[in-house]
């Protein structure tokens, strides 16, 4: 009955034409446009768009408090010769330790250890899995929130005046910070701070500055601190001097292979999204560790609007529960 129908329908109406090629129309845009699930040729694609149907891999991020805080003062000044002056700021009484002429070997295997061997949440156990592969060590007690100068410097009866040539097996100074009360490491997560700090001397003059941070946790694993950039930090240099200085220490910087890694701090932030100019940037792009999009705006990109680097994980900075109680605060 139903052949004798469409046959009929061939004959004498048009409509059949019509329903065919639409029917072939409609199956064909839903094969373009991925209807139905099935793949797609990549001819019918072009690579950018098969790029962005990748999907972003969303970081679940655990807030913990650092208490330690630690910086160079006057940089400029900082030399082998003429030591180097340290600034702390700790949530807790803490414990500084220099190790001058560190091993860079003996350090990494230090931190990469498994937690059933030891945990740094000493001096001395830093010291033990060192091997005293250093040239000399101090130490000294910080009061909690104290804020305190602390000046170090190599002795000179250590007679050494520069580590060599790049690469070295030495790094000119490494700092750890530890808390000095047993009972104030079973409230924090993180226990220790290491800080690879970099001294000019007479064979490489890079400026003095943080190379490295690692955060130690109770669990033992450590953790390498990122500088995540905001999207609009304009900075002008202040002179030619001064861009002539930034231009050498980059070129020192290659040299000992760390120029993609060093990241000069951002002197002005903004706090608006780079896309719409009004949501509050919250959310962090990584690999590239461009900070520049809202809440609002994330979901719409799979490349970063700054370096058009594509996404393969974000993580947000603070939970909307954070940003709703900061609003309540600032009204």
């Amino acid at each position: 009955m139903a052949a004798v129908f469409l046959v009929t329908l061939y004959e004498y109406s048009p409509l059949f034409y019509i329903a065919v090629v639409f029917t072939c129309f409609i199956v064909t845009t839903g094969l373009v446009l991925g209807w139905f699930g099935w793949d797609v040729p990549v001819i019918l694609r072009n690579s950018e768009e098969t790029q962005f149907n990748s999907r972003v891999f969303k970081k679940q991020m655990r807030q913990v408090k650092n208490p330690f805080g630690l910086e160079i003062t006057n940089p400029s000044s900082a030399s082998i010769a003429t030591g180097i002056t340290l600034t702390t700021d700790c949530l807790e009484d803490s414990l500084l330790t220099c190790y001058w002429g560190c091993s860079v070997q003996k350090l990494y295997e230090a931190l990469q250890k498994p937690f059933h061997c030891f945990r740094i949440s000493t001096p001395r156990a830093l010291e033990d899995a060192l091997y005293s592969e250093y040239l000399y060590q101090e130490q000294y007690f910080i009061k909690k929130e104290s804020k305190e100068e602390i000046y170090c410097q190599l002795p000179r009866d250590i007679k050494t005046e520069d580590f060599g040539t790049v690469p070295r097996s030495r790094y000119p100074l490494v700092v750890l910070l530890t808390l000095a009360d047993e009972d104030d490491r079973e409230i924090y997560d993180i226990i220790s701070m290491v800080s690879v700090i970099h001294i000019p001397d007479k064979t490489y003059k890079l400026s003095c500055r943080i190379l490295y941070q690692y955060l130690l946790l109770a669990q033992g694993q450590f953790h390498d601190l990122k500088l995540f950039m905001s999207a609009n930090n304009n900075s002008t240099p202040s002179s030619t001097s001064c861009a002539e200085e930034k231009s050498t220490d980059q070129s020192l910087l290659e040299k000992a292979g760390l120029s993609e890694g060093e990241v000069e701090p951002p002197e002005e932030n903004s706090k608006d999204c780079v896309v719409c100019q009004n949501g509050t940037v919250n959310w962090v792009l990584l690999p590239c560790r461009h900070t520049c999009l809202c809440d609002g705006c994330i979901k719409y990109f799979q490349q970063c609007p700054m370096c058009r680097q594509f996404v393969q994980e974000s993580f947000a900075l603070c939970s909307q529960k954070e940003q709703d109680k900061d609003k309540l605060k600032t009204h």
